[in-house]
Formats: structure tokens, sequence, C-alpha cells
């Protein structure tokens, strides 16, 4: 639904070298435009669970998680910001760079880091973002001025961590969300899952029966042994028949208690249980994926 403003972006390779040329200015004397509006040991560390739509408006938002609560905090964003970072959540590259990607190199060629993105304000129903840089050579970081949807759409390229403040979770709490109609894809502890189709089954040998095809492993769950190609059979007892879904069963687990987990792999049932907090581990350097 997307591809119409995809395509549009691609013909503006102007974007790119004006936000390079602005990275560049910023690593020698430049300042963010405006201050960080929190202390940032009050922001509350998130990460990226989904990209969905807004379920009365249609508009495409990325819903954040905050691993132990499971509560979501979406962000609205545009169609090509939504595209980039479904493009990130599912781990997949691109021929040549596309603008996130170009940022994400722009930094590392500067000797920065992108360490810690905010979304830290709302001003005139507008959501705030910040980058935290630190620069090679200098003692404080560098804040710089950003749409959320484009920071955290480099923190899925950079491994940077991702913080919200207060003010900005209770805003979101407001907006309801609705999975994507196509090609949906979720994470949370340290799980990606992607719809399991026919074609897919048949190609993975998967069983029959409901679930969700895992994509993506990291922490806790890699560390029991589940691997890409799993197909997940249950959460908590229930089973979970997309992706969205999956995210609410994680976010209804009890605060504190273990996610139990029943996926098949390999000809067998397995079952593990995952610490409902886990936080997946940054996304750079990229683990295992099912290209999808």
């Amino acid at each position: 639904m997307f591809h119409r403003q995809r395509r549009a972006a691609l013909r503006r390779p102007g974007r790119a070298l004006m936000l390079a040329a602005l990275l560049c200015a910023a690593s020698t004397d430049a300042a963010s435009a405006r201050e960080l509006a929190i202390d940032a040991a009050d922001a509350v560390q998130v990460e990226i669970a989904t990209v969905a739509l807004a379920r009365h408006s249609g508009v495409p938002v990325v819903v954040l998680r905050e691993p132990g609560t499971g509560r979501f905090v979406p962000i609205f964003i545009g169609p090509v910001e939504a595209q980039a970072i479904l493009r990130g959540l599912r781990g997949l590259a691109t021929p040549r760079p596309l603008t996130h990607d170009l940022l994400g190199n722009v930094l590392g060629g500067l000797g920065a880091r992108l360490e810690r993105v905010f979304v830290d304000d709302l001003a005139d129903n507008t959501f705030l973002g910040m980058l935290e840089l630190r620069i090679d050579g200098r003692d404080a970081p560098v804040l710089i001025d950003s749409r959320p949807s484009d920071a955290l759409a480099l923190a899925l390229r950079t491994g940077a961590t991702i913080h919200v403040s207060r003010k900005v979770m209770e805003a979101a709490a407001r907006i309801e969300v609705q999975g994507l109609p196509d090609h949906p894809v979720a994470t949370a502890l340290g799980i990606t899952v992607v719809p399991v189709t026919a074609d897919l089954r048949e190609a993975l040998g998967l069983p029959d029966g409901a679930g969700v095809l895992v994509s993506g492993v990291s922490g806790p769950a890699a560390a029991a042994g589940m691997r890409p190609g799993a197909l997940l059979l249950e959460i908590n007892g229930q089973v979970p028949d997309s992706p969205m879904l999956f995210l609410e069963q994680v976010r209804d687990a009890p605060s504190g208690e273990h996610a139990r987990v029943r996926y098949w792999q390999d000809g067998a049932t397995h079952r593990i249980e995952i610490p409902s907090d886990a936080r997946s581990p940054p996304r750079v350097p990229a683990g295992p994926q099912v290209a999808l």
C-alpha cells in the first residue's frame, strides 16, 4: 500500500545528501535546534515491535513496546518511513543503500555512533524525536533534532537503544491500532514472526495447524535453541494466528513472569520459557533471518 510513496522517495536523492551534509556539520560545531525535553534518565526504554495502522484513520504507526509491562506505544509515521522500518524488522537488504542505510553509513564514516534515540515530546499533535551521537574526540554527546520515524529507522540499522518520555507514552495510549493487511511482521522477546502461508509451509516442511512463522531469533530464545524457520504454536497456552495477535498475547502475560512458548522445529515440538521483560538485543550486526 506504500509502493507509490516509496518510488517517489527513491527519486529524491537530494534529501539524503542534504541530511548527510547536516550530519557532517553536527560532527564539527552544530548542535540540535532544540534541547531534549526530558531528563534522559527519566525516559523509558522500549523496542520496535511492529508497524501497524491507526484503527480509525488508517495512518501508519510504528508500535513501540515496553518489555516487562508489554505496554504498546504507537507513534504516527509516514508511508515511506513505514517501509523503511518494515525492511529493518525483516532484516532485508537492498542492492544499493537507501536513505536510512546511507545515513547509517555516513555516521560510521564520520567516526560517529548513534547510541540512543528519543521520542521525547509532543507539540501541536506532532511527536518529536532526538538523536544522541557519540563522536570520536568529543567528550559530550551531540543531540540532533529528528522526526521520530527517521530516528527509529536509523536505530534499527545501528543498534541504538530507543527511549520515550512518559508524556509520549500517555498520549500514545489513546491511539488504537490494527495489524497491517499485507506483509505484517512483529518482534517481541527476541522473536520475530510473520504469517505462515501455504507456500512457506510447503517449502519449509511445516506441519498443518495454526501459528506464525519465526523469521528471526535473538537473545534467550536463540540461546534455548529456537531458530528461524520454526513454527510458533503457542504463547502461554494461546495460539497466535497473526503477528499482531502474537504481540497482544506477549503483552497480556503477567508482569514479572515467564512467557511459555511452544514451537515446532526439525520434526519435533519444543517448549521454552522466556522472561517477560526480555529485550531484543541490538539488530546490528544482524542475526540469522529467514528472508521473506
